[in-house]
């Protein structure tokens, strides 16, 4: 009972990071399809400030995921990071080099410099995602069974590469969803009609990419396919497939707030829907949840701390976002600081 929980809490993890981890790199993939020095000079600059405030939060459920994973299903992680360890491990460089290359280019003072921190946290926006949804994929297609040794077939067969693919254009979805309601916060029509216009060519590609992915599962993960084609699974698909409409519609106009949770609708829901579809398996057909738990002790103690951080940790969490869509969590500009100081001496 308690590791059926701990499944659905893990599960529940990865949806929180795919929704939030995943605006940050669609945000990436923007900044690297915006153009060149002057024609992206406007969409980075969103970027740059929008996502300043939240950026690194972001990763505490990417953390929290790892931690379930080693505390809760042990075998599970042995399993996943043996078979995947190389686009587990480029995930990881990506991750650090995006964080690196958002930081520091924006103090670079040598115009070489910040384009070279810009390419960095672009490039590594599109590829982190991509090598994360592999590894999902490889998982969906049981392919990482006790006895999988790394090799390239576990995370490079037409699963994973579809995942890997679904990945960066829900990334790209939700980036450009979030940033065209940023750029109405912030005042810049034309930044709302750029990026809108942008998420809807992503929600597009997703609708496009999720029919193929379903269709190859049919013989590449039978399993999964019969879980989202029945059941729990299938009304996550459903809610999904709604939510995809729900967003276009939003997208049309000027929507605010609503097109946000309609799109972390479109994710959240079809992340579900996968989890739903392996039951009772974290591997289909190899492992299941049961199987891959850890000890009974660990697996309450880990319930507790899960308790205890989602008392303290969400709504803090919920707190930082709340205060970032209201604009209260802007950087002091020079004209800030300059006012601040005449009143320090006044």
């Amino acid at each position: 009972m308690i590791a059926g929980v701990i499944a659905v809490v893990l599960l529940l993890a990865i949806a929180a990071y795919a929704c939030a981890g995943g605006t940050d790199y669609g945000a990436g993939f923007w900044d690297l399809t915006a153009g060149g020095a002057e024609r992206g000079k406007r969409p980075r600059w969103l970027i740059d400030h929008a996502m300043a405030p939240v950026w690194e939060v972001n990763n505490v459920w990417l953390i929290f995921v790892l931690v379930i994973m080693w505390t809760g299903f042990p075998v599970l992680f042995q399993q996943v990071f043996t078979a995947m360890w190389l686009p587990l491990a480029l995930a990881a460089v990506g991750t650090v080099l995006r964080g690196a290359g958002f930081a520091l280019r924006k103090p670079a003072r040598r115009l070489a410099g910040r384009r070279l921190y810009g390419a960095i946290f672009a490039v590594a926006s599109l590829l982190t995602p991509f090598f994360l949804g592999a590894a999902a994929g490889g998982v969906a297609s049981g392919r990482v069974t006790a006895g999988t040794t790394a090799s390239a077939d576990a995370w490079s067969n037409p699963t994973s590469v579809l995942f890997g693919l679904l990945a960066v254009a829900t990334t790209a979805l939700l980036g450009a969803v979030f940033l065209a309601a940023d750029a109405r916060r912030f005042d810049a029509p034309d930044l709302d009609g750029y990026f809108r216009r942008r998420a809807l060519g992503a929600l597009a590609v997703v609708a496009v990419l999720a029919v193929i992915t379903l269709a190859v599962t049919h013989q590449d993960a039978p399993y999964v396919w019969r879980g989202l084609t029945h059941g729990v699974g299938l009304f996550f698909v459903v809610v999904a497939a709604l939510a995809t409409l729900l967003t276009a519609w939003l997208l049309i106009r000027p929507s605010g707030a609503w097109s946000r949770i309609a799109a972390v609708g479109v994710v959240a829901s079809a992340v579900i829907a996968w989890g739903m579809a392996q039951r009772p398996y974290l591997v289909p057909t190899s492992l299941t949840v049961a199987d891959g738990a850890g000890a009974h002790t660990s697996l309450r103690w880990l319930g507790l701390v899960t308790l205890v951080a989602v008392v303290l940790v969400l709504p803090a969490v919920a707190l930082l976002y709340w205060l970032d869509t209201r604009g209260e969590l802007e950087g002091l500009t020079d004209a800030d600081l300059r006012r601040g100081g005449a009143v320090d001496e006044g």
